[in-house]
């Protein structure tokens, strides 16, 4: 059940409450992505103390390996990792976009060959929703098709066609106990395609609906785009997830277009290159002027690795290869993701949104490094 508690005077953001069997979730939110089974770098114990409310996890790669009868076996996939709290599980449907060289679209699915060892696999509607029927997660997605960035008018037709067809398909099919059902909607960067086929996901009556096809390459102001185009003709009193989005400064505007959940992969893949976000931007921790800097990684930081360790130690880390290092840089990063969304709800609880907004805008500079890593199709993949 979704709650729309207040709606911003000067954009349209949202402060929403999710209601699932294993949990509450305040939107809007960012959801850190375990693509098989965890979240790089943190366990789930650091993943509470950072207030972190659901994770992903993804369908073809849980499939693959340790595969269905291992975690049925288990329980599930909660059990299987010892998460708790409420899961949302990505159907598989971007791996027709990121695995394109190793896949063939048929009319019920894709053929697949397995990116481990070759294996001839297939994944369709049918099969999507039985898997994330054995996972068990709390939000389960439809089987969409998501083309990529700079497809022809006509593919980017035959997507949509495919993603409604599927999205029809995946309907019918049964889920689990308590289980929510969301929808997909695609269309790149073209209104009408994207009037269309929210008008028709929309109809079909899901849980919650998903702007699809974004983060698939596309300049930035292409994504913000098919956000607009999408959000329009999405229910009011239900939940809307941009699918792979984005940086701290994209999820402000985002929300601002009318977004209520978000995830990326980036605060734990960022971190491993040795790059932490502040509110200011990114900062490259491994770089020389760190040497023997001995503050934290951004003042005023609440994160446990702030709150331990200088930027010099941590840089130490990084270049020796220590695990510590890294993980404490993800501690970081997603502790920024996660604040900027606290300080999000917060601002519009208290009808300063646009305020916060403004000033986020005018001092977060934007690393084009870190943007081009969100474009090499990383969304559900970490």
């Amino acid at each position: 059940m979704f709650e729309l508690l207040k709606t911003d005077s000067s954009s349209r953001a949202r402060l929403g409450r999710l209601t699932t069997p294993r949990g509450v979730i305040d939107t809007p939110i960012f959801m850190p992505v375990g693509t098989q089974g965890s979240v790089k770098a943190l366990d789930p114990r650091e993943l509470g103390e950072l207030g972190t409310q659901i994770i992903l996890g993804n369908t073809y790669h849980l499939s693959i390996r340790p595969g269905m009868e291992i975690i049925k076996a288990a329980g599930g996939l909660h059990r299987f990792i010892n998460w708790p709290l409420p899961i949302l599980t990505d159907s598989g449907g971007f791996q027709v976009f990121s695995l394109a060289k190793i896949r063939k679209i048929k009319a019920h699915g894709v053929e697949f060959r397995s990116h481990l060892d070759g294996t001839l696999l297939f994944l369709g509607p049918k099969e999507a929703m039985e898997i994330q029927r054995t996972l068990g997660s709390d939000i389960a997605m439809v089987f969409d098709d998501c083309p990529p960035h700079g497809c022809t008018a006509r593919e980017a037709r035959a997507a949509v066609e495919r993603t409604i067809r599927w999205a029809a398909e995946c309907r019918e099919q049964p889920r689990a106990p308590g289980q929510m059902f969301f929808g997909i909607v695609q269309g790149g960067a073209d209104a009408a395609l994207r009037e269309e086929c929210a008008k028709s996901i929309v109809g079909m009556g899901f849980d919650g609906y998903a702007i699809g096809g974004v983060s698939v390459g596309e300049p930035e102001n292409e994504m913000m785009k098919a956000v607009e185009f999408t959000e329009p003709f999405l229910p009011a009193n239900q939940p809307r997830y941009a699918m792979g989005l984005g940086t701290p400064a994209q999820l402000v505007e985002l929300v601002a277009r009318g977004v209520d959940m978000f995830d990326c992969v980036l605060p734990t893949r960022v971190a491993r290159n040795g790059t932490a976000f502040t509110s200011k931007g990114t900062v490259s921790i491994k770089g020389g002027f760190n040497k023997s800097d001995f503050r934290p990684i951004e003042e005023g930081c609440a994160c446990y690795a702030c709150r331990n360790f200088s930027r010099a130690y941590l840089r130490h880390l990084l270049n020796v290869n220590e695990i510590l290092g890294l993980r404490m840089l993800s501690v970081h990063n997603s502790h920024m993701f996660m604040n900027t969304m606290v300080e999000i709800r917060r601002h519009i609880q208290a009808g300063t949104f646009g305020e916060f907004r403004r000033e986020f805008a005018a001092t977060y500079v934007p690393s084009q490094k870190v943007l081009s890593s969100r474009k090499l199709g990383v969304r559900g993949e970490d």
